[in-house]
């Protein structure tokens, strides 16, 4: 299932499944036929469509919704060696740690926004009739290092657009993680139709300006005063790239 594709559904017991699922994060599938009410025969007739479909995928013997793009690489800088993957919802709370670790002054509000959403909700990926995102995870043994987020609000006028956040613990930069991470978020948006990606920081945050126009974002507008981080006043930087 692509990101940018309409939820519709044929039948309302599927559409009942799947919003459950997807309140959900990841759920036994029994106990989500038992939560719905729903017989056996007809509710595994119902999943067995929707994981033929590429709407439902199951893990470890949990439900879970399908995004395309999951495969897992394999890198080594000097004496790193990580992988970057699509994010599982038993990733959340590493993922967490690691977007509040590698932000640390707090100078990228939008990840800690991100990183709030995600804690408060227990739930990972997204893709409802409000919202969808989706993350890349970098990862040494499974531990997350890093990561790179999509979000895209389901409002028609803004269906080519998506906003990303990307960010890689401080002790593993300076090995080309970060620019994997944002090649693996932007190529994604680019194969499932997106047109343009924004990201938002602080002007105080200028490593992280300084990045992402080294990979060819433009700044589009500046807001004076938007932040206030530690009793000072910063401006916001927005910067975009079309794709």
């Amino acid at each position: 299932m692509e990101l940018t594709e309409p939820l519709q559904f044929d039948h309302a017991d599927r559409k009942d499944i799947y919003e459950y699922v997807e309140s959900h994060g990841s759920v036994d599938p029994e106990e989500a036929r038992r939560a719905l009410r729903m017989e056996a025969h007809p509710f595994g007739h119902h999943v067995a469509i929707m994981k033929r479909d590429g709407v439902l995928t199951e893990a470890d013997g949990e439900l879970r919704i399908a995004y395309e793009g999951s495969g897992e690489e394999e890198f080594e800088a000097d004496d790193v060696e990580y992988t970057i993957r699509q994010a599982r919802q038993e990733d959340l709370t590493g993922l967490v740690g690691a977007i509040r670790a590698a932000i640390g002054s707090g100078e990228y509000v939008d990840a800690e926004t991100v990183a709030d959403v995600i804690d408060t909700e227990g739930v990972l990926l997204r893709h409802n009739e409000l919202e969808s995102r989706i993350f890349f995870v970098a990862c040494i043994d499974n531990d997350v290092i890093g990561w790179v987020h999509l979000k895209h609000p389901e409002i028609a006028k803004r269906n080519h657009t998506a906003e990303l956040t990307l960010g890689v613990l401080a002790q593993y930069r300076g090995n080309g993680i970060g620019s994997r991470l944002l090649t693996r978020g932007t190529d994604w948006a680019r194969d499932h139709g997106y047109e343009k990606l924004y990201n938002s920081v602080p002007s105080s945050n200028e490593n992280a300006i300084e990045f992402l126009e080294v990979h060819g974002w433009e700044t589009e507008a500046v807001r004076e005063d938007h932040y206030k981080i530690d009793g000072e006043y910063a401006d916001e930087v927005m910067l975009a790239k079309s794709l």
